[in-house]
């Protein structure tokens, strides 16, 4: 049975979980949510999809799951691929989710998606400088290792790298993080890597 994926090619949390279905060769579907007309904010999804109001969605057969942490660990659970130290993956999960992509997604968001005349600049150097210390601290964790957890990709990377394939500018170079950069370079090797925008349908039109 084929796994939807309600998404859309915006959302660095879809594509983490988009990306984790590609790499372990799962047969899936993206299904488009209009966010940023609305969607997920209507009754009809609240009430039909995810009552958090959230994307992305997975649906395998009767199952739904919602959450990037937790459809990831499905993945890697019915898959039998991109798993490991399951404390320790969880461990870096619960710090990406925490501390990690949602200091992302809210800057790339208020740096990119906002009308220029609503950004809000302090918040926006606040929280670039709160992502300054997270980029630091996976930089280091990284020093000497090919991947987050053991000596193979497992869920933790695409958790955690998810965002930083994006093109918007959110305070991030590559260049200024060497072992983020390398790491990165690993997980675009990977059979089955695609971009974010050529694994799932945008909302806006490059």
């Amino acid at each position: 049975m084929t796994i939807d994926l309600h998404c859309f090619g915006e959302s660095g949390n879809a594509y983490k979980v988009a990306l984790a279905l590609n790499l372990a060769g799962l047969d899936w579907r993206p299904v488009f949510v209009d966010f940023f007309k609305g969607e997920t904010r209507s009754d009809a999804w609240r009430a039909e999809v995810n009552p958090m109001g959230e994307v992305p969605v997975l649906r395998d057969g009767e199952l739904t799951l919602t959450q990037s942490g937790v459809m990831l660990d499905y993945i890697a659970e019915t898959s039998g691929k991109l798993s490991g130290e399951r404390h320790e993956i969880l461990r870096w999960l619960f710090w990406d989710n925490h501390k990690y992509s949602t200091a992302i997604g809210m800057t790339r968001f208020l740096m990119n998606f906002l009308p220029e005349d609503k950004r809000p600049q302090p918040v926006i150097d606040f929280q670039l400088g709160r992502l300054r210390a997270a980029h630091a601290v996976l930089n280091a964790h990284l020093q000497g290792r090919d991947w987050v957890v053991g000596r193979d990709v497992t869920i933790a990377d695409l958790s955690l790298g998810g965002y930083l394939f994006y093109p918007e500018p959110f305070g991030f170079d590559r260049a200024d993080w060497p072992e983020i950069d390398r790491w990165l370079s690993n997980i675009q090797s990977l059979p089955g890597w695609k971009h974010p925008y050529d694994l799932m349908p945008r909302a806006y039109a490059a």
